[in-house]
């Protein structure tokens, strides 16, 4: 069973916004938004804890937040707009929403 686990929370000003990746397993997904995004930063502590998930889990983030930020990821993201992001929950058996 796949799931979606969608972060928000920008990991800069809250600590504990990344703490879901804890339970991220196999095929799952994740979907950054709005400041989680920064977890993307390079040289990041947080961008440190994405590079930890296992090479099985699908990584995502809003083209629009990335592009808000004017981030420039180093590892591999599937950038997607707001209507691939309703498509991705659909896709999913079950969507966590670690905000």
């Amino acid at each position: 069973m796949t799931t979606l686990h969608l972060f928000s929370r920008s990991p800069l000003t809250d600590p504990a916004a990344l703490e879901g990746l804890a339970v991220v397993r196999g095929e799952d997904v994740v979907l950054l938004t709005g400041g989680a995004v920064e977890a993307l930063r390079p040289g990041s502590f947080a961008a440190e804890h994405l590079a930890q998930l296992p090479a099985s889990v699908a990584l995502y983030a809003l083209t629009e937040d990335v592009q808000a930020r004017r981030l420039q990821p180093e590892r591999d993201v599937i950038l997607i707009d707001y209507p691939s992001f309703v498509d991705l929950s659909v896709t999913c058996a079950k969507v966590i929403s670690w905000t």
